[in-house]
This record gives structure tokens, sequence and C-alpha cells, in this order.
């Protein structure tokens, strides 16, 4: 279905616009972020954080600059479906559950709406490439804290779909911490088998052979809040190297979980991506 336009404004030579669409998956109208550079070559998928929408990484990061430079178009897609009106759902967004966590759910009242994966592979992917005429082929995928969760699952979960993958800070092994414990118990109920296939640690650990062979940056600051007991890069790092993975986890000292530290890594991945892709300056 063709989106709404909701606004659109003028930004280091391309444009950076706003839309609603009807999704079918959801059920519900939802929102995404678009930056279309002067000469897309290429799309890289940033997914947010608990607290964030599809606004937050466009407003906050500064990657138009050079995603200009490099033909990326960034897609920004909004994190959770909203205003479903669902029993609980008004007190769970106070603890974080009834952010999407990119993934389906299963249990009621959620599964009638939290269909993230099914929103983001089936839906919003094809009409955004579609819309920009790009070469599926040429997509990679960002993401941050939960994002990066979904990010690191996601381009497990399809192999073959996503060129180029990384992460900052992510939620690297949910089953291990209270954010993940708590949505997966909610979303997907107590079948530990279940929570295993949305986990990217333990996704890695069952892969025959390394996924993405050019290799997955992740950056993580160590002055993060959440590190020690929400996020776990080491249970990513150790799976990676139990399958032949190359990863470049980059620990920073003193910065922490926010967007100043996105914003000063930001174009590191950008410039990752644009190799990994083929549009590289």
């Amino acid at each position: 279905m063709a989106a709404e336009l909701l606004s659109e404004h003028r930004c280091f030579g391309g444009m950076q616009r706003f839309h609603r669409h009807d999704s079918a998956e959801i059920g519900l109208p939802m929102r995404y972020g678009l930056y279309v550079p002067p000469q897309p070559r290429a799309l890289l998928v940033f997914l947010a954080g608990l607290t964030c929408n599809e606004e937050t990484f466009a407003i906050k990061a500064g990657a138009q600059a050079l995603a200009s430079e490099l033909g990326l178009a960034l897609l920004t897609p909004d994190t959770s479906p909203r205003g479903a009106d669902a029993p609980g759902e008004a007190e769970a967004w106070d603890f974080g559950l009834a952010a999407g966590f990119y993934l389906d759910a299963t249990e009621a009242p959620w599964s009638a709406h939290w269909r993230m994966e099914s929103y983001l592979m089936r839906e919003l992917l094809p009409l955004v490439q579609g819309e920009l005429g790009l070469d599926a082929a040429r997509t990679g995928l960002l993401g941050h804290s939960m994002g990066g969760h979904g990010a690191l699952t996601l381009a497990l979960r399809h192999p073959g779909r996503f060129a180029s993958l990384s992460a900052l800070a992510p939620i690297a092994n949910p089953m291990q911490c209270p954010w993940g414990r708590k949505a997966f118990g909610g979303y997907l109920g107590e079948q530990l088998q279940a929570w295993r296939g949305h986990d990217a640690s333990e996704l890695m650990r069952a892969q025959a052979a390394a996924p993405y062979p050019a290799g997955i940056l992740v950056d993580q600051g160590l002055a993060d809040k959440f590190l020690a007991e929400q996020l776990h890069p080491e249970a990513l790092e150790a799976a990676c190297a139990a399958v032949g993975q190359p990863l470049t986890l980059r620990r920073h000292a003193g910065y922490d979980h926010g967007y100043y530290f996105i914003a000063s890594v930001v174009d590191d991945h950008l410039r990752h991506h644009a190799g990994q892709l083929g549009v590289a300056a």
C-alpha cells in the first residue's frame, strides 16, 4: 500500500522524509523515516531502541551528511505498534514491554498486532526498495540497543536478505538479561526454544559457518550503565569465535548508551556498510 508523506526536509542535498501507511501485517498505521540522498545506490536500515521512534536516529545521529556522499538511503522504521489499546498496553510501555523487540509475538494479547518481524521483512522493506528502485541485494542492517538485538537476529534469521551487518550497544544475549526475559516471556511465552530463536548469541552459535564472512562491526561504550546487566557483548563475541565469524567489537572508554556515542561512531558504520554493499566512495 502506498505511504502517505507526512513531512519532508531538504538535507545535505537529499531529502529527509517521514511517512505513514496502513500496515497489513500490524493491522494498524505505522510510521517510518526515509533519508533519500541525491543519488541513492543502496539502502541501510536502522533499527532503534526501546524508547525511540522513527524520528530519533534521523534527528540525533547526524548520519545524513556521509550518507549523502556515499549514496546510502537510510530507512528508520518505528520500533513498535502503537495505539492498539491492547489490555495492559499502557502499563507495559512503562516497563518497556510494549516495545516491539523486532519479533512476531505468539502470546495474547500481543499476537494480534506485535508482528514487527513480518512487518519489516515482508512489508516495509519491499515497499521502500520498490519505491527507491534499489537492488534488494544492496541492503544493509544496523541497530542500537533493542534495535541492535533486532539487527543481529533478523540478519541471522533471514540469511541472504542483508548484505552487511553492524550494531551499536546491542542487547546481544537477551535470554540472559532482564529486558530480554521480560519481553520474551510476554511475547513468546515460556518456551525456551522459542526464545533461542530470537537471541543473537544463541543464533550465532547455531550457525554451521560464518554468515557474514566479510565481518560484523559492533561498537560498545564502556561507561554504558546497561552494559553489565543488559547487553552482554562478550556472549556474542564468544559465539562468533566459536563459528569463525569475523567480528570487530570495539570497546570505547568513557562512552555511554546514548546518541552522543552513536554520533561519535556512526560514520564508521556507514563506511562499513558502504564497503560491503559495493558503494564505497
